[in-house]
């Protein structure tokens, strides 16, 4: 095979299963294959500074938006690490597909009878079995994640402080506002809010009722990717199950990571040395549920 090859890697969301992705696209790319990506519009950002992309395709509704484009790229090989009917529909371009494998069977028996047989095995380490077939294995170099200078924040980096991610996809995966609160007393440093439109309320109120004099709510005002200048620059990260922990782990930042209803288990801890993680699981949620945080 040559080592021009030009593959397409498809995952359309979310944030942190797209920034689990970029081992598989370093591999690629630094092993000479031409690498194009396909995904949502709304998460180009995440990608467009990745150099180890030489071209990106997204779609807003529809994945025949892209398709009229990609269909003329003449690909070698489409690694499919969404797995999905959407993605599944890309077998009409007539190229060789490699699918990521869920293993969809052992999530619902832990997920319904509390039995892991998933072999604590990251996802992203599925991720890059994808890409044996190409005689390639896992670099170990971690999670990828580019910025740009247009993703700068007016905050004061040279300071220690930490960075705090009080949000997630679903309410079952947060802290309550009572739970941070007494976690925050315990902190000597400023800290940045870091969240959605969704938590700037709450990020309001946690600076209302806070002994703390020094807690900067960045929740809803800022974006994704300006919210990783802040990680990047932060001492540490505290965070619920979320992509933001990702990102985190692509900075190797030290994490320390909340998770409610969600559980590591299924393959989704910081992707970082056990050193830089310190992981909580609550007790009020002992059987797993789906990954996303709906039971």
């Amino acid at each position: 095979m040559s080592k021009l090859s030009k593959l397409l890697v498809v995952r359309f969301s979310s944030i942190g299963d797209i920034v689990l992705t970029s081992p598989v696209v370093r591999i690629l790319k630094q092993n000479q294959f031409e690498v194009h990506f396909l995904t949502k519009k709304k998460y180009v950002p995440l990608l467009v500074n990745n150099p180890n992309i030489d071209k990106l395709y997204c779609f807003n509704k529809t994945i025949n938006e892209a398709k009229s484009e990609i269909v003329n790229e003449n690909y070698d090989f489409i690694i499919d690490l969404h797995n999905n009917i959407r993605s599944q529909s890309l077998r009409l371009l007539n190229v060789p597909i490699k699918r990521y494998s869920k293993s969809n069977f052992k999530k619902f028996i832990y997920m319904n009878f509390n039995l892991n047989f998933l072999n604590d095995e990251h996802v992203v380490d599925r991720y890059v079995k994808t890409i044996s077939f190409l005689n390639l294995k896992n670099d170990n170099k971690g999670l990828d994640f580019f910025l740009n200078p247009n993703d700068k924040v007016e905050f004061d980096i040279n300071q220690n402080f930490a960075s705090w991610c009080i949000g997630a996809s679903k309410e079952e995966k947060k802290l309550s506002k009572s739970q941070i609160l007494k976690i925050m007393a315990s902190l000597n440093l400023p800290v940045v809010l870091l969240g959605g439109e969704d938590e700037k309320e709450m990020g309001d109120a946690i600076i209302a009722e806070s002994h703390k004099t020094k807690i900067y709510n960045y929740c809803g005002n800022i974006t994704v990717n300006q919210s990783a200048y802040l990680i990047k620059y932060s001492q540490f990260l505290l965070t619920n199950d979320t992509g933001l922990m990702h990102i985190g782990a692509a900075f190797n930042k030290k994490i320390i990571s909340f998770w409610g209803c969600t559980k590591p288990d299924l393959g989704f801890a910081p992707y970082v040395d056990a050193t830089q993680s310190l992981m909580f699981t609550s007790s009020f949620s002992k059987r797993q549920c789906s990954k996303h945080g709906s039971s």
